[in-house]
């Protein structure tokens, strides 16, 4: 599984990543933002998308609306990572059709929990 991990956080970055390692996830590539994601994700052919939802520029919810809008990206699975507690601000990023959602911080638990919830929307080529 190929995975793009977005975060304008080179240290959130490095975690998720080492995270995912961890648990036998080897095939990961970064961003430091949203608009380096969205080129990334119309170049390369991607499985998951785990992002961060406060980023400046393009940030995270933004972004999911323009994967979403994408007739190549449209049923791409993304993740949300965030702090954000506001309820209703969780819940339009469920009607944004958001895959899972996990609130900083987490630990490796959470992070396998929300692949095992996700694995199944993922359209292996």
């Amino acid at each position: 599984m190929k995975i793009l991990v977005v975060d304008d956080m080179s240290s959130m970055r490095n975690v998720m990543i080492h995270m995912l390692n961890s648990l036998g996830y080897n095939n990961t590539d970064a961003a430091s933002g949203g608009l380096q994601a969205l080129k990334m994700l119309r170049v390369n052919n991607y499985d998951l998308l785990i992002t961060d939802l406060h980023m400046p520029n393009l940030n995270g919810e933004q972004l999911l609306a323009k994967i979403r809008k994408d007739e190549k990206l449209q049923d791409l699975p993304v993740l949300m990572v965030s702090c954000e507690d506001d309820k209703t601000k969780i819940m339009g990023l469920i009607a944004g059709e958001v895959t899972g959602f996990m609130i900083k911080p987490f630990d490796m638990d959470t992070l396998k929990r929300q692949l095992r919830l996700v694995q199944p929307k993922i359209q292996l080529a």
